[in-house]
């Protein structure tokens, strides 16, 4: 690649596009749904939701100061994150609180990028993400995972029209934000029957003292407040 695509691929993505038309934003919106609330897809959607809680453990672990050993994505949608450090005290606090809120926070992010036109850099940014914590995968599911999925983002924002860039994005977005909401459901309805006992929530509750239902009810309260937000900018 000589210098003046060099210069171009980077004005591209710090520049602004276009919003795409209103139909294309509300159909984005209706098909994040239908890969979130048919039980069939969503045990295969669900797997970007995980990269995301674990990648938001991963990075609150490592702002908080602690060393991150290693991450592992599980077929089961299930995955791990591993990290030393205090066994105790805010930084740990954080890093627990940070997998069930990171989607729908990463949702609220990717809304105002995509508010303020940038959606190139947006791509970009996810495939940045996705690199970094490709370094801390530890397990050939977990690699599988997250190199498919920075492949497709990667395919997209380098030969997709402008059109399909938007399109891909918005549903990206989108589907951060609806789907932040029923891994928490999907948590507290486990723990009735008296399963997930060592959940983030019962992992939280045991740090601070405070029930694991207020911390469940936290982590709704951020899915519900991002999706409000977020949903609002992208509708604008």
């Amino acid at each position: 690649m000589d210098n003046h695509n060099i210069t171009a691929v980077w004005q591209q993505v710090v520049g602004t596009q276009p919003d795409p038309p209103r139909w294309l934003v509300l159909a984005c919106a209706a098909a994040a749904l239908l890969a979130i609330l048919p039980h069939p897809v969503w045990r295969v959607s669900r797997n970007v939701v995980t990269i995301a809680h674990e990648g938001g453990h991963s990075l609150i672990a490592l702002l908080t100061g602690r060393r991150l050993d290693g991450v592992r994505l599980h077929s089961d949608t299930s995955g791990l994150t591993v990290s030393s450090g205090r066994p105790t005290g805010l930084g740990m606090i954080l890093t627990a609180a940070a997998g069930y809120t990171a989607p729908s926070l990463l949702g609220l992010g990717g809304a105002a990028l995509l508010a303020a036109g940038r959606i190139t850099a947006l791509l970009w940014i996810s495939i940045a993400l996705l690199a970094a914590l490709l370094i801390m995968i530890r397990n050939a599911f977990g690699l599988l995972s997250v190199v498919a999925t920075g492949a497709v983002f990667f395919a997209v924002s380098w030969f997709g029209s402008a059109q399909l860039q938007a399109g891909f994005a918005y549903l990206g977005i989108w589907f951060l934000l609806l789907a932040g909401v029923r891994p928490v459901i999907e948590l507290q309805s486990k723990r009735r029957r008296g399963g997930a006992r060592d959940s983030d929530a019962d992992q939280l509750a045991r740090l601070t003292g405070v029930g694991a239902l207020l911390w469940v009810t936290l982590f709704l309260v951020v899915a519900l407040s991002c999706l409000l937000a977020g949903g609002s900018q992208l509708l604008r």
